[in-house]
């Protein structure tokens, strides 16, 4: 520690699978159109407030600057939401629900307000009005990079991410996020030659939670600063037992007939003041209990997915603006890990570090072990065909290639989330690799907007 006070590094990781153009309802490009109005969107009234560290994933920005995809997010704002609502409000209605019914109508009010928002931001639209906050890329489909066969292909991934990320937002101060923080030893050499400086991994599996060597970065040999992220805090939020899961809340899980959420996690009709009380009161907890942690002095990362955040736990963006608020109440020093790089005195790297992630067990059994192992083989296969041909592939098969390497796919089918979805995707775009591979001039891709920069590889 290097003496001054301790401060909360909050970092938001903000991702979504290529779904755009790849499937409706119940799985695919809904569930962007989903992310925009109730994450991203209330996000940006967030967002300048208070120094925040954002990250924003290529394939997300990918996604955000195709064409056609702000008019159909706008369809589904403007017209399948409101005629879903309505369905199931008449239903609720009928059946002598009305307080349910009430609920479905505010919410119907929240979509037409996003899509209010939407059309009122100003030139470059969406992406643009996040990517003023945005400070941090990441690999360009969020493959785990650990798994991974070759240097070329962790290159393609890295270089092609901080090219997409040059190119929209200008200037990067190479802060690089690890998708699923999966790290290995053996990255640091190829993140430095990227121009990586800092990234985040998780060390739970070294260091116990709690451990106080969470709280200070780790130099590495060859590569960039690695900031531990600190599960304890992180577990105040993200466990099964974290705010998100008290009574008051909107359960994610139950839903009506067409798709939305009228109930609380206790089973009540969902009551928006409780709920909202209950933000606050947790905000107050949290950033208690984060200053504690750093009586001692250090740098807190607390790590979220940013979808986390009026998504998942729809209370989630009013509970980051009052921690905010309340930071500045109990006087805890928020900072971003830029600016916390400036001045950070590393310590040595351990020399028990290994592969890691924020995954199952701290390894990569999520995104390889046996219920999604042909997924990882499958991944690798097409990487080390692509790397007999003797030659750089055609685009189209690095970019079927980058597809297939997402972490989205065994993820997914892991968790058991999304039906036959992931499985379906992985192997269409294995397929694709192939015939991109034997017909390098032949048929349109249907990624029509990934990767729009390659970079490395050769």
């Amino acid at each position: 520690m290097n003496g001054r006070r301790g401060r909360l590094a909050i970092v938001l990781h903000t991702h979504m699978p290529y779904v755009e153009g790849f499937g409706t309802w119940p799985f695919g490009e809904e569930w962007l159109w989903e992310a925009i109005a109730t994450c991203y969107l209330p996000l940006l009234e967030v967002l300048g407030r208070a120094p925040i560290t954002l990250s924003l994933t290529p394939v997300l920005c990918d996604q955000l600057e195709a064409p056609g995809t702000i008019a159909r997010c706008l369809a589904f704002l403007e017209e399948i939401r409101p005629a879903s609502h309505r369905l199931d409000a008449e239903a609720l209605r009928a059946a002598g629900q009305g307080e349910l019914a009430g609920e479905l109508e505010r919410s119907a009010r929240d979509y037409a307000e996003a899509a209010t928002r939407l059309r009122e931001l100003p030139a470059g639209g969406l992406l643009a009005a996040l990517g003023a906050h945005a400070t941090w890329t990441s690999a360009a489909t969020h493959a785990v990079l650990p798994l991974l066969a070759s240097d070329a292909a962790i290159a393609l991934q890295v270089q092609t991410g901080v090219a997409s990320h040059r190119r929209r937002f200008g200037g990067w101060g190479g802060g690089f996020w690890l998708p699923e923080c999966a790290y290995a030893p053996w990255l640091d050499e190829l993140l430095e030659a990227a121009g990586a400086r800092s990234a985040c991994v998780e060390l739970t599996g070294v260091w116990s939670a709690g451990d106080r060597r969470h709280l200070r970065p780790v130099a590495t040999g060859a590569g960039p600063v690695l900031w531990p992220v600190d599960r304890q805090t992180m577990a105040l939020v993200w466990s099964e037992d974290g705010y998100p899961s008290a009574g008051p809340y909107r359960n994610y899980h139950r839903r009506t007939e067409h798709d939305h959420r009228v109930w609380s996690n206790h089973g009540q009709p969902y009551d928006r003041a409780a709920a909202r009380a209950l933000a606050g009161e947790h905000a107050r907890d949290f950033v208690a209990r984060v200053g504690e942690r750093l009586r001692g002095g250090g740098v807190c990362v607390c790590a979220l997915d940013t979808e986390l955040l009026g998504h998942w736990w729809f209370e989630g963006a009013r509970w980051l603006a009052e921690v905010i608020e309340e930071s500045a109440r109990q006087g805890l020093a928020l900072t971003t890990l830029d600016d916390a790089l400036a001045d950070a005195d590393p310590a040595p790297a351990p020399p028990d570090l290994g592969v890691s992630s924020w995954g199952e067990g701290g390894d990569l059994r999520t995104w390889s072990g046996p219920a999604v192992a042909e997924l990882a083989w499958r991944a690798r296969r097409a990487e080390l065909k692509a790397l007999a041909a003797g030659r750089r592939p055609p685009e189209r098969a690095l970019r079927e290639l980058l597809a297939l390497q997402s972490s989205d796919w065994a993820f997914l089918a892991w968790r058991g989330t999304a039906g036959d979805y992931p499985r379906e995707r992985a192997a269409a775009h294995a397929r694709a690799f192939e015939r991109a591979l034997a017909e390098p001039g032949g048929g349109d891709p249907a990624l029509r907007g990934l990767a729009p920069e390659l970079v490395g590889w050769d």
